[in-house]
């Protein structure tokens, strides 16, 4: 495993520390910086480029969902998984739709930290199962017509898994480009911007079993 960089952007100087205790932890990850807000958090990033953003949302100045959209427009190439403790599903769909990898509570755990990293790292998205499972506080919406190939479900259920598309052509024996034809239809008849959309999509619309 490549060392893996990351930034954590936090206002809570406690909770910051606490967490590069945690990550010091693991073997090959490397924090390299911290920032208390978005602003300092881009200033930050012009100097030290980092494969991943562990992105609170309630921040001062810029807060997560903000600073999360511009990293996508600046920093395309960086990973943005946030880490909250508000459990509320609408600070779930914000990140999401600003580009998140992953979203974490705070509540989680070395193990689940670790592998949510891991699997962002690595291509692919990571969400809290409180998210996943079941979805709180909020109503499943009515269920969209749309017609799925097996071959398409059988790629979406991956996706939703966190699998990259060179780790999903891998295991269907199929070539990378013909994964991203897969998941280019898919974004097409989902409306999805992205693949945490897709995601969401699919999810809240009972396409796939987990």
């Amino acid at each position: 495993m490549n060392i893996i960089s990351i930034i954590i952007a936090d206002d809570h100087i406690i909770f910051r520390k606490g967490l590069r205790t945690v990550l010091n932890e693991i073997p090959f990850v490397k924090v390299i910086a911290e920032a208390s807000d978005g602003k300092e958090l881009l200033n930050v990033m012009k100097k030290e480029a980092a494969d991943i953003i562990l992105m609170d949302i309630r921040m001062p100045k810029m807060d997560g969902v903000e600073a999360t959209k511009k990293i996508r427009l600046k920093f395309p190439d960086t990973f943005v998984i946030c880490l909250t403790m508000h459990e509320e599903i609408s600070y779930f769909n914000q990140m999401i739709a600003a580009g998140a990898n992953g979203f974490l509570l705070k509540k989680t755990n070395k193990e689940q930290l670790e592998k949510a990293i891991v699997t962002v790292y690595k291509g692919g998205n990571y969400y809290d199962e409180e998210f996943v499972i079941k979805p709180k506080n909020t109503p499943l919406p009515k269920k969209v017509h749309i017609k799925l190939s097996d071959r398409e479900i059988e790629i979406l259920e991956y996706i939703c898994k966190g699998f990259s598309n060179a780790e999903i052509a891998e295991k269907l024996f199929l070539s990378q480009r013909t994964i991203d034809g897969h998941k280019t239809r898919l974004f097409e008849k989902t409306g999805a911007k992205n693949a945490p959309n897709l995601v969401m999509f699919a999810l809240k619309n009972n396409l796939i079993k987990l």
